[in-house]
């Protein structure tokens, strides 16, 4: 034993005299560098390296600022120890070090590196066991078997101190715990330490030709049952290469190996088999592994045991450290099934520090913190620096405050009469109320508690457990004045707590407040004033009451009848201007058409008329692009509406843009007529939002389109005068050339997005053209507001890719392809877009602030209606309309000849007319020129 502890002694010496050897030819060689390489060349390169030297002291500086204004920079942690290393500033390396360490568990990276440098500067006792607390703190952070490894051999070389070997041994057995299941590296672990041990075994060895005394030979038998024991347990192990272990064991020992033994490396050898094609998935699958590894864990945890499903949960998140919902899942687990206090908060405490901005997380934390009796002082430091993690909603501030208020809660002795918890419960209400007023607020223009669910649980404290009233009182009082007093429910929320422990006096001076305050639902306020009178009022609270209540709702009904009427009267002017525009533009249609068309020619204009209505009825099917639901794409809420607006004749309108052009119209050209086949749906596309100043449409889409197959054919949409629409159809060969065409949807053509959708029709799939965007909150997208007009799609990638890696970002634009100063930015996770907001948001772009914020789609604003437009039951007479629905007037606008029109009359083989039912025939669908020679009177 002392025989292998002074080999390991001379081995560092060794190593560090070759170290200082090689630094000492450095140098020398450094030195003859200089002398012949003359003054001039060796001053040039001082003073670069002087530059180099006071740059990087500026940087430093730089990053030490940032790091003061946001401590939780991940970034900026690295960047300055990276620099500081490269610098040689040991102890701010060291401080650096340890202040990244104290906010974010480590990578195996950087604890590698901080422990490879401890190393080279312990040279004392003292300084060993601060690599040991180091190594200590290192595999705490994560699973990582270099990491025990590393710490396994640095032990070894204090193997010559007193229980050195003992202390190896224990580092040893704590790695296999660890990482000993480790199915691809966990091997290294085991024979690392089964080489340990065959070390030990050389040094007591007998001499050649000896004989062993007693105690030697217990000696030896010992050490060689201790390596005995080694390969049993490993090939008791589900790892890699287990058969090179077998017979590696075969060859050492000097008996058959036992049965039983081979009994378990068979089954570990099975079971390796099983998890084997999980592993080959990990091997070629690319970082970050998320699915691959979800899947593995599917199947550790349908096998249930707990040791491997532990394991495979570190290994994803070693490699996935920034999922909150993997670190949720983990905590989950060891909360409900392990249970184990060390390990569950360690989980805990690791989960909240790497997705600090996860309020899930650190209500799991305080939760599992009071499930093992954590002390208090500790419980509310972690809660302290909740506070300062920086979660990206008003509403998590709420929610971590309930959580460590319901803490609070739990702690007091409610049965005495005053303590020391109590007052501190009190106290952490007044500060969670000031905090979510001033500190909240001023972030988020709100304070995420629009309901005052804290200062109600609070009331409903002091009444239940403090029968306290008073405060009860004061603290309703005050909800009702921040904007609650006209809801019904807040009304019957305090109600309910004077109910149950105030008085009747106070129930009824509620309900009449209500009654005269509340907005939404009178009646019900009012409802329940009555039956509260019915049970236990007199008489002439009773008639107090019931005269309330008909004013009141006299009132209310009058006010809506009011509203009713505004709201009809909007209608119908909306309505007559609606008709008014219809009825000019077909004046305008058909006056042209009386002028130009010539009597020899009006048979053909009818039947251009005809073909180009076809054309039309097409693009009428197509889907608006208005938005995309349900897709990967970004749904924009404030793109306009670009579908085209379509005539009484099916004809589009002349656009604003247009309009204001003034561009001249184009000389009639015949354009070729092609009827669309609804048979190869599966293989066009319908294409829009094109520029109308296409020059030649065709050949231009060809080259758009080229890259994604085949083209069978480009069908261009014309104007009756030869003026392209600004959509066609794009055919192809096959269906595969069509899907590769519709991930061009949204690609830029002529400074106008291109949008490309499969063609349906809408008829027969009557769902395809609604849209629901979606308007929950999408954490891996970022909304960016007032950029200027000028920035470029390019210039911002740059920015936000310093973040993480961006699967999309796309520049808002109007119908003319203008920016808005408005983008969206989808990052691969929530992680790492909470990341660009924390560091983005009121950042300067071009002298420009621009806003950065998680995508929360507001729902689409529906008219505003007063809220007392509703009509009250039985008190509005119900409006009848007429056959053309909500219309001011009964006049039906349909022309006389359709009135005129009759169903063809059918009849029966004797050529009798058939029965009523029978013959009531749907009538012949009418084209554009049947309404048009109507409307002319032709």
């Amino acid at each position: 034993m002392m025989a292998a502890a002074e080999h390991g002694k001379e081995e560092r010496e060794s190593r560090a005299l070759g170290d200082q050897g090689e630094e000492e030819a450095e140098k020398e060689m450094e030195s003859e560098g200089e002398g012949a390489g003359g003054g001039s060349e060796g001053t040039g390169e001082s003073s670069e390296e002087e530059e180099d030297e006071k740059e990087n002291e500026a940087e430093i500086q730089r990053l030490e600022e940032q790091l003061s204004i946001n401590v939780f920079d991940y970034n900026c942690h690295l960047d300055l120890i990276k620099l500081l290393r490269h610098e040689g500033e040991l102890e701010k390396l060291r401080r650096a070090r340890q202040k990244m360490g104290e906010l974010f568990p480590l990578t195996e990276e950087i604890w590698l590196d901080w422990l490879k440098d401890e190393i080279k500067m312990a040279e004392e006792a003292s300084d060993r066991e601060k690599v040991y607390e180091l190594f200590q703190r290192a595999v705490k952070d994560y699973i990582c078997p270099e990491i025990w490894l590393e710490y396994a051999q640095y032990s070894m070389g204090g193997m010559g101190e007193e229980g050195g070997i003992a202390k190896v041994r224990s580092i040893f057995e704590r790695a296999l715990t660890a990482v000993g299941l480790h199915m691809t590296k966990g091997s290294t672990v085991w024979d690392a330490y089964r080489e340990f041990e065959n070390a030990i075994l050389g040094t007591i060895q007998p001499m050649p030709g000896s004989i062993p005394s007693a105690e030697q030979q217990q000696m030896l038998n010992a050490q060689l049952e201790r390596i005995h024991t080694l390969f049993k347990r490993q090939l008791g192990v589900p790892l890699l290469d287990m058969d090179s272990t077998y017979a590696e064991y075969g060859e050492w020992s000097e008996d058959p190996i036992p049965e039983a033994v081979t009994q378990a490396y068979r089954k570990a050898l099975q079971q390796m088999e099983k998890c084997k094609p999980y592993e080959e998935a990990l091997l070629v699958a690319e970082t970050p592994k998320l699915s691959e590894y979800q899947a593995y864990i599917d199947f550790e945890m349908k096998a249930g045991d707990p040791a491997r499903i532990q394991l495979i949960f570190e290994r994803a998140l070693a490699e996935n450290c920034l999922v909150p919902d993997l670190w949720a899942r983990y905590t989950e687990y060891l909360d409900r099934r392990l249970k184990v206090k060390e390990m569950v908060l360690s989980a805990h405490d690791r989960a909240a520090r790497n997705c600090p901005w996860t309020v899930g997380l650190w209500k799991r934390y305080l939760l599992a913190m009071e499930r093992h009796g954590v002390d208090h002082s500790i419980v509310t430091e972690n809660f302290e620096k909740a506070l300062n993690a920086g979660f990206i909603q008003a509403t998590d501030y709420v929610d971590i405050w309930q959580s460590y208020l319901d803490y609070l809660r739990r702690r007091v002795d409610f049965k005495k009469d005053s303590s020391k918890e109590l007052e501190e419960l009190r106290s952490a209400f007044v500060r969670a109320l000031d905090y979510l007023k001033q500190e909240v607020e001023e972030r988020f223009s709100e304070s995420g508690d629009s309901s005052c669910s804290i200062m109600q649980n609070w009331a409903r404290i002091e009444a239940r457990h403090c029968n306290n009233m008073q405060k009860a009182r004061e603290l309703w009082d005050s909800i009702m004045t921040k904007g609650n007093s006209k809801f019904a429910n807040m009304w019957l929320e305090y109600y309910n707590l004077e109910r149950s422990h105030g008085d009747a006096q106070h129930c009824r001076k509620a309900l009449h407040r209500a009654v005269q305050c509340t907005t939404d639902y009178p009646e019900h306020v009012c409802e329940v004033l009555l039956t509260l009178e019915r049970l236990e009022g007199s008489l002439e609270e009773w008639d107090a009451a019931v005269q309330k209540t008909e004013n009141r709702l006299c009132r209310v009904n009058e006010q809506r009848a009011k509203a009713a009427e505004k709201e009809a009267v909007l209608t119908k002017q909306e309505d007559e201007r609606a008709e008014q525009r219809k009825k000019s533009r077909a004046d305008k249609k058909s006056t042209k058409k009386s002028k130009k068309a010539k009597p020899g020619e009006k048979r053909k204009a009818e039947e251009e008329e005809d073909e180009d209505e076809e054309w039309g009825e097409e693009a009428a099917e197509q889907p608006s692009k208005k938005h995309r639901g349900g897709g990967d794409k970004f749904e924009d809420n404030e793109t306009e509406d670009m579908e085209t607006e379509m005539g009484l004749f099916g004809r589009r309108a002349p656009s604003k843009a247009e309009t204001r052009a003034k561009q001249k119209p184009s000389a009639v050209t015949e354009q070729p007529k092609v009827s669309h086949d609804r048979n190869k749906d599966n293989i066009t596309v319908f294409v829009s939002n094109l520029t109308f100043s296409m020059s030649d449409p065709e050949k231009h889409l060809r080259g758009v389109f080229s890259s994604c197959g085949d083209i069978s054919q480009v069908r261009v949409i014309y104007s009756n005068k030869g003026v392209f629409r600004g959509y066609c159809y794009v055919e192809f060969t096959d269906e595969k050339s069509t899907l590769a065409a519709l991930k061009l949807d949204r690609q830029e053509v002529k400074g106008r997005p291109m949008f490309v959708s499969p063609c349906v029709d809408k008829n027969k799939n009557p769902d395809f053209k609604v849209f629901k965007y979606s308007t929950a909150l999408e954490k891996h997208k970022l909304f960016i507001s007032g950029l200027p007009y000028s920035s470029t799609k390019e210039e911002l990638t740059e920015l936000f890719k310093e973040h993480g890696s961006i699967k999309e970002l796309r520049l808002v634009t109007n119908r003319s392809g203008k920016p808005k100063g408005l983008a969206y930015v989808e990052y691969e996770n929530e992680a790492q877009a909470s990341q660009a907001v924390l560091k983005l948001d009121g950042a300067t772009i071009k002298e420009h602030v621009i806003k950065v914020a998680i995508s929360n789609p507001p729902r689409r604003k529906q008219q505003e209606v007063p809220e007392m437009s509703r009509p009250a039951v039985s008190m509005v007479q119900r409006q009848t309309y007429g056959a053309r629905g909500k219309g001011r007037t009964q006049l039906a606008l349909l022309p006389r000849s359709l009135h005129r029109q009759s169903a063809p009359t059918a009849s029966t083989e004797n050529g009798t007319p058939a029965s009523s039912s029978i013959s009531e025939a749907e009538p012949r669908k009418m084209s554009n020129a049947d309404f048009a020679r109507m409307l002319l009177n032709k």
